[in-house]
């Protein structure tokens, strides 16, 4: 099997499997959102679960793509399954204890740490508790899911997608369960999600214990902190944390500044945010997830050709299934948000209020999912520093834009600034990566997206046309809602291949070749 057709298996499965995890994720959205509504209340629990998650992005799955993938995978193929298997040990045991540590610590300090993320909230005393309390239940989570990233990498180093990417299903079954069946039971609701959150870490990474040891990669303690592979990846580890933590940032700054926002405003970004990862998930995150290992496979045999290659065709491939989204998120911001979550509490102010967040976040969709490639080519290569410097300008650029828009466009303000600084961060880092290989097949590159940009705004303003109307502005008729909803998103995807079919684009070329050679095996 050529290199395209293992990327775009390998993406395909990690897209199926990431469709599962958000669909489950998005029935949970939809509970909380009928039983809590948006209020100063969620707020607190949405602020609270940023913080692990914030110290995952930052230890876990970010960090973990950048050290352990590269190295693991140097390992595997130069060294053997042996000598890997002994590495995912050591790493194993030194990620337990350090994290474990860290938990401690977090749930010590989770006052102080509550009172930098969200100052606002001290002037309600009761919100400022709540939150701490929910942040003291949800801390444990970062070792569990630390060490389910772990689990991930070894098994996508060893090309195995699916099990890691569908794992995240397990979180949100785990917080459903315990908003139906444990929440009633307690004075304060929301007490029961966050322990459902905690639950669901564990058992994902429960799940990718069996594929482990099924691949003989069980784990046992190992004290090795000398081997000289831990030694490199602490190396790449860590511009990659300081890289991470200066990207975190950016979602660091909007909880202090939204903080000091309307209540409800910290909601309206959560929900819209969970909307635009559900294509930065099945296309981004599981593109650069499922090149890092062939593209890291290049960079060890120094086939620069191959790497090139390998990187020019994701991005294609990427803005092909991602802007039309883009677009489709833009022109039905509005109906896509109150046929999901306008139930019970969550009220028509609620979905204008993360409508026009999701019009801001979705403008940097393109920005989001490209950076994840790119960054991902740098990993490959073992070079974690330059992400880290650029990911600096990207910060400066948030915080002057959410000083300046926060004012005017209130909590849209912030994700513009967001979607702006993810821009800058994508575009700086192309060029520099465009510099670095000498050339990255840049002209293919810019004719695809003019190509995708044109018929996705086409595509999206036929679709703003037809659904205009005063009925998602209303409650109820969810199956009416449904149909329309679906009948006009399958118009536009309709549309918008017909278009790129007129255009010979290459990348429906090679999809339609995947799809005939599939059907005639």
């Amino acid at each position: 099997m050529d290199e395209k057709k293992k990327v775009t298996k390998a993406a395909g499965l990690m897209s199926v499997a990431t469709f599962m995890s958000r669909i489950t994720g998005y029935i949970k959205d939809m509970i909380l959102a009928t039983i809590f509504g948006a209020s100063g209340i969620t707020d607190a629990f949405f602020i609270a679960f940023r913080i692990p998650n914030l110290l995952r992005e930052l230890f876990a799955e970010g960090s973990m793509s950048a050290a352990f993938v590269p190295v693991f995978t140097e390992y595997l193929v130069k060294k053997g399954r042996d000598e890997a298997r002994q590495i995912a040990s050591i790493v194993f045991t030194s990620l337990l204890l350090i994290l474990t540590v860290i938990c401690l610590l977090g749930i010590l300090f989770a006052p102080y740490i509550v009172s930098v993320i969200a100052p606002g909230f001290m002037k309600d005393p009761e919100k400022f508790s709540l939150t701490i309390n929910l942040t003291k239940i949800m801390f444990p989570f970062l070792l569990f899911i630390s060490l389910a990233a772990l689990c991930m990498g070894i098994l996508n180093s060893i090309r195995s997608f699916f099990i890691p990417a569908v794992a995240p299903v397990s979180l949100n079954l785990s917080i459903m369960a315990c908003a139906v069946f444990l929440a009633p039971g307690f004075s304060v609701p929301l007490l029961a999600i966050a322990l459902g959150v905690t639950i669901g870490g564990a058992i994902q990474f429960a799940v990718q214990i069996p594929p482990l040891i099924k691949n003989g990669f069980g784990f046992k303690p190992l004290f090795s902190f000398s081997h000289p592979a831990l030694r490199k990846m602490l190396t790449l580890l860590g511009p990659s944390i300081v890289g991470m933590g200066v990207a975190q940032i950016n979602i660091f700054l909007s909880t202090i500044f939204v903080s000091y926002l309307e209540a409800g405003s910290a909601t309206y970004l959560y929900y819209a945010m969970r909307l635009i990862h559900f294509p930065i998930g099945i296309f981004g995150v599981a593109m650069a997830t499922a090149i890092l290992p062939s593209l890291s496979e290049h960079a060890v045999k120094k086939d620069t050709n191959a790497l090139r290659e390998t990187f020019s065709f994701a991005l294609r491939l990427l803005f092909f299934v991602t802007i039309p989204a883009m677009a489709g998120l833009i022109a039905l911001s509005e109906p896509v948000v109150n046929l999901l979550f306008q139930r019970g509490h969550f009220n028509y102010d609620a979905t204008v209020g993360t409508a026009y967040a999701l019009l801001f976040y979705s403008s940097g969709l393109w920005a989001f999912v490209g950076a994840r490639v790119v960054v991902s080519t740098f990993y490959s290569m073992q070079d974690t520093k330059t992400p880290v410097k650029i990911a600096g300008l990207s910060i400066l650029t948030n915080i002057i834009c959410s000083l300046i828009f926060m004012g005017p466009l209130k909590h849209g303000g912030l994700a513009l600034a967001n979607s702006m600084g993810s821009a800058v961060n994508f575009l700086v880092l192309f060029l520099l990566l465009r510099k670095r290989l000498v050339r990255v097949d840049g002209r293919n590159i810019l004719r695809s997206f003019a190509k995708i940009s044109l018929a996705s705004f086409i595509m999206g303003f036929t679709g703003w046309l037809i659904i205009r109307g005063g009925m998602w502005k209303e409650g109820g008729r969810l199956i009416e809602k449904a149909f329309i909803l679906s009948g006009v998103i399958a118009l536009c995807i309709a549309i918008y291949l017909l278009i790129m079919h007129l255009m010979k684009s290459e990348e429906m070329k090679y999809l339609l070749k995947i799809y005939k050679e599939k059907k005639t095996q």
